[in-house]
């Protein structure tokens, strides 16, 4: 299917959820109506991640230059305009995500748990980094071997790959601080990296009938390994943060303020999970991304 189909189906999906969200309340207090239509916003914002463009003003430029025929209005709106009101739909998407998310055909009762680095700044500047001041934390990358400045993304997917919880903590919170907000209300199976071995957090999250399986740390912690099947279950997070890095550059914050922060880190969960809903409907599998273009 062709890029431009792909964003009509997006539209059309976008625009069902935004009228059964506006039905019997309005989406704004006060105010006139938007020149743009907000589910022409919100396409345009996750359409424009898939494809890697993760700016305002990129977002603008590639969709003004190429698809206006589909978005006329989107001419008459200035640039920073359509930043403000992206932003402003921060509450519709994060309603946009979880009715994706629940769409999905994904397995509540096997879920992976993991955390990404998210540098708010080059570690040079840091000292003197006024963005996000007050949110963003000192912590440790583990991968790089390095010192940061910025948060972690706490990720929780379920079999097959479909985000169903996060949360951007920052970056001194360890991994088993930040597991109990994510695997609330849960039960049955919880896959985790050795970050989240605990015996007191498991026998915490047992009597609600959710077992926390992580690797042991410290010495002991090769007497015993995972068979190769639980190995290529816990892995599938790391694709699914993969993607995020890579595809949706989740490693960059591009934002000054928390407002501005969540509402782009929604539009990336929400481009996300549309992908592995329309991968699914596709026939395809859950996180073949590169072949919904093509396929």
């Amino acid at each position: 299917m062709d890029l431009e189909t792909r964003i009509v189906a997006v539209f059309c999906l976008v625009d069902d959820l935004v009228h059964d969200l506006g039905r019997g309340r309005r989406l704004r207090r006060r105010g006139p109506a938007p020149v743009l239509a907000d589910s022409e916003v919100l396409t345009v914002e996750i359409v424009g991640e898939f494809l890697g463009l993760d700016t305002d003003q990129g977002l603008h430029a590639y969709f003004r230059r190429h698809f206006g025929h589909l978005f006329p209005r989107l001419r008459e709106v200035h640039r920073t305009t359509f930043a403000r009101q992206a932003a402003n739909l921060w509450g519709v998407k994060q309603a946009l995500w979880r009715h994706l998310a629940a769409a999905t055909r994904h397995d509540p009762a096997l879920v992976v748990i993991d955390s990404l680095p998210v540098p708010a700044c080059r570690f040079a500047r840091a000292y003197r980094c006024r963005s996000l001041r007050g949110l963003a934390a000192f912590g440790y990358d583990a991968l790089a071997h390095q010192t940061y400045y910025g948060f972690r993304l706490h990720l929780r997917i379920s079999w097959p790959g479909v985000i169903t919880a996060a949360a951007l903590a920052p970056a001194n919170e360890a991994d088993r601080a930040v597991a109990p907000q994510l695997l609330a209300g849960l039960a049955g199976w919880a896959l985790g990296d050795k970050g989240y071995w605990s015996p007191s957090l498991r026998g915490e999250l047992a009597p609600a009938g959710l077992d926390l399986i992580a690797p042991q740390r410290g010495r002991r912690s090769g007497t015993s390994r995972w068979p190769a099947w639980l190995v290529r279950t816990r892995r599938r997070i790391e694709t699914v943060l993969s993607q995020l890095t890579k595809r949706f550059h989740a490693k960059r914050t591009r934002a000054r303020d928390e407002w501005h922060l969540i509402a782009r880190w929604l539009r990336k969960l929400a481009g996300h999970t549309l992908a592995v809903l329309l991968c699914q409907r596709a026939g395809l599998d859950p996180l073949a991304f590169a072949r919904l273009l093509t396929g």
